[in-house]
């Protein structure tokens, strides 16, 4: 307590001379209608500032509950668009439905479910994903998996919560693919150079391509529903020994950074199957 009174009294002059230019500060904001709604704009200005260093970094660290939540939103939406539901055809007269898509599930085609990577690799010739979803969740071998930008790849093993999925980016990978615009297809497949970039081949030469052109699913392949995005044109090599053109894709993917997929499952798949094994027995 000595001290307090001490400290006081040594710096009384300085302190007085504070605690008056604090009153005459008031008085002058207080009493005065334009330095009141000056000091008001600048203490608006400060605190708009504060708040929004302070919210950027809670916003930090809620990052991740906020990608769970999208994760979970874009499985709900993937499963209600139309493009998975694929009735079979009749001589029916064809109406329009208001039901944007089958409520009873009826007519499902693809189902998704969200899964988090907790494993990439992306710099050796055969590149591999694992998610946390398995055959628990309903995970099954053969399924293609999509990231929020387009395909990522396809499950090749699973455990009761795990499963590793064969990355778009192996030697091995081939999906079958089109070009958007006109609809001609052929294939892609990974020549283990750049993870940016794979390959499409057996395109004719017949159809028109310029870099930029889009390539998707085609409605060839078993494991996605077609039009998903696999990448954009880079390069088109000509060879003039075939008909055929080589294009080099910027993959849809940047599977460098790929934290959230999408597991497909073609519920229609197994009665396609049986089908058309049935029919090579009879050849």
């Amino acid at each position: 307590m000595r001290n307090i009174f001490l400290f006081i009294r040594r710096y009384f002059n300085f302190l007085f001379f504070v605690v008056m230019q604090i009153v005459a500060l008031y008085i002058l904001f207080h009493y005065n209608t334009f330095h009141e709604a000056a000091f008001m704009g600048v203490a608006n200005e400060v605190t708009g500032n504060i708040n929004q260093r302070y919210n950027n970094i809670e916003t930090y660290f809620s990052l991740k509950k906020t990608n769970e939540a999208l994760a979970r939103e874009n499985e709900e939406l993937r499963n209600r668009l139309r493009n998975n539901f694929d009735p079979a055809d009749t001589s029916s007269k064809a109406v329009t439905d208001t039901v944007a898509f089958d409520t009873t599930g009826h007519f499902r085609k693809y189902l998704f479910r969200s899964a988090k990577v907790v494993n990439n690799s992306v710099g050796f010739p055969n590149n591999y994903l694992t998610i946390h979803r398995g055959e628990n969740q309903g995970v099954k071998k053969d399924m293609g998996v999509i990231s929020p930008n387009g395909i990522a790849g396809t499950v090749i093993y699973t455990s009761e919560n795990f499963a590793v999925v064969m990355s778009l980016l192996h030697s091995q990978s081939r999906i079958s693919a089109k070009v958007k615009k006109s609809g001609e297809t052929g294939q892609v497949l990974w020549d283990g150079k750049d993870p940016s970039y794979v390959t499409m081949i057996n395109l004719p030469k017949s159809v028109p391509i310029v870099k930029g052109d889009t390539i998707v699913t085609s409605q060839y392949s078993s494991r996605f529903p077609q039009g998903i995005m696999v990448g954009t044109v880079a390069e088109i090599v000509n060879d003039q020994s075939s008909n055929f053109y080589t294009l080099r894709l910027k993959t849809a993917t940047n599977f460098y950074s790929v934290e959230y997929v999408n597991v497909i499952e073609n519920l229609q798949k197994e009665e396609q199957k049986k089908l058309e094994e049935a029919t090579k027995k009879d050849q």
